[in-house]
């Protein structure tokens, strides 16, 4: 979507593309402008859930900048659950940063101190 709320233009392509299938708890998303790091963050915490059937991911080509992922549920569709997941890494994402920012608190402090 694009940065207005309204469909990409030219200029900004979409960056996630769904190719769900004939059903709902089976889909493949490409992940544009992507690469193993979301790849397999994605896979590791998808893995995790108990209603994931199956996920995998695949990098078709190091020059093609994209990122296959394909999920299937034990009945859930596969868009919310891929949904949560982002919500979960994002959450994750956020813990790790407040918590690298309280230790390099910790250490200026420190480091004043020895002053």
């Amino acid at each position: 979507m694009a940065a207005n709320g309204g469909a990409p233009t030219e200029a900004e392509p979409e960056k996630l593309t769904v190719d769900a299938g004939g059903d709902s708890a089976n889909a493949t998303f490409t992940f544009h402008e992507e690469d193993h790091t979301i790849g397999n963050t994605l896979r590791y915490i998808l893995n995790k859930n108990p209603e994931v059937a199956f996920v995998g991911y695949s990098v078709p080509h190091p020059s093609e900048p994209k990122m296959n992922l394909r999920l299937q549920t034990v009945g859930p569709p596969a868009t919310t659950v891929l949904h949560n997941a982002l919500g979960t890494v994002y959450e994750i994402g956020g813990h790790v940063l407040s918590t690298f920012d309280k230790a390099v608190a910790e250490f200026k402090e420190k480091e004043q101190q020895k002053r």
